[in-house]
């Protein structure tokens, strides 16, 4: 098991930046590629970016490349999401994922264990 919880939402500035944590409870996270994904209001949850095991390994979606960076201490048990440029289409709620797998990044169905959500509101 896995118990998942993000910090670091809130309102910004268009324009603005967060970072976001989720930290991990358990001894296996390092165990677990992790995700960051992000759900608007009345639309579905979609991927954001991934890192693998190690960190070795990172994805983005094409929306937020070059504006947000995905990282991971394994020490701390916990995974970073840094949010720059932020423009209101980014506004959503933001949760972790852990995936033993790692076969498919970008599917909401390949992760084990997800929390329960920061909120991030970008005001233009």
């Amino acid at each position: 098991q896995v118990q998942l919880v993000e910090s670091g939402g809130g309102l910004v500035q268009a324009g603005g930046s967060l970072r976001l944590s989720c930290a991990a409870s358990g001894r296996t996270f390092s165990s677990y590629a992790m995700g960051w994904f992000r759900q608007a209001p009345g639309k579905e949850r979609e991927f954001v970016a991934a890192i693998s095991w190690s960190g070795g390994s990172v994805y983005y979606a094409d929306s937020v490349k070059g504006r947000f960076t995905i990282s991971r201490d394994n020490a701390k048990n916990t995974v970073y999401l840094r949010v720059n440029s932020l423009t209101p289409k980014d506004t959503a709620v933001y949760s972790c994922a852990a995936d033993r797998e790692f076969s498919s990044c970008a599917d909401v169905y390949e992760y084990d264990y997800w929390g329960q959500g920061t909120q991030v509101t970008v005001s233009s």
